[in-house]
């Protein structure tokens, strides 16, 4: 027994007027996908992809989890890196967070969330490794919107250090990696300058736009 009708009723609407703005719009978007770009986003409902920049289904492929993170061993985002990379032949990667990410927050804050807390352990070490600059913000607000800029800059320079990427880069796959960040307030992405197009242009878009940082050492180990 359906239990959620007006999901239902909802996804009725939504396809009768897809089709009639687009006559054969399902039928083409079935026959094949070919976006250009892969999103790597956090999974907050507030953050809709496609909506956010304007693409139709079929136009970005898409992965999301808490915070936008990337690790080495999460074999869900390195299977879906790999896939957009290798077989849809994607040209940009963009790692996209957010301000006011409860994720980014609560590590800003130390504040206990359960089993979530052991996956936003990476953003607590960068507020440690940060906490300096972060200081010399002058409200709490600032310094956590802060921290979701240095979380997407970690990120994206992680993607660059990925084998699939520098695989890619090896055979002169035309792939850059991007970091952008939202604000839910008035809907706009903002490009925080990091572009890379190979592992020595991620360095240095890295090192430009992170900042100068407290703990050198504890630094370089978490951008391995």
């Amino acid at each position: 027994m359906n239990k959620l009708p007006q999901l239902f009723a909802n996804n009725r609407r939504w396809a009768a007027a897809t089709e009639q703005r687009n006559p054969g719009f399902f039928g083409e978007l079935s026959a094949q996908q070919n976006p250009r770009y892969l999103w790597i986003g956090c999974s907050d409902s507030r953050v809709p992809a496609n909506e956010i920049v304007g693409l139709a289904p079929g136009e970005l492929f898409v992965h999301r989890n808490v915070a936008n993170l990337v690790f080495h061993n999460d074999f869900s985002c390195l299977s879906v890196l790999q896939y957009a990379i290798d077989v849809l032949g994607i040209e940009h990667v963009i790692v996209c967070g957010h301000y006011g990410c409860g994720g980014v927050t609560a590590a800003y804050e130390q504040r206990p969330l359960g089993l979530v807390d052991n996956w936003l352990l990476p953003i607590r070490d960068i507020a440690r490794t940060y906490a300096t600059q972060l200081a010399e913000l002058p409200t709490d607000l600032e310094r956590a919107d802060r921290l979701c800029e240095l979380n997407v800059l970690f990120q994206a320079r992680r993607v660059c250090r990925t084998t699939i990427v520098q695989q890619a880069w090896e055979r002169d796959h035309p792939l850059t990696v991007h970091a952008w960040v939202y604000r839910l307030n008035d809907g706009l992405l903002r490009d925080l300058g990091f572009c890379a197009r190979d592992l020595a242009s991620a360095d240095a878009d890295f090192e430009r736009t992170v900042g100068a940082d407290t703990n050198r050492s504890n630094h370089q180990a978490m951008t391995q």
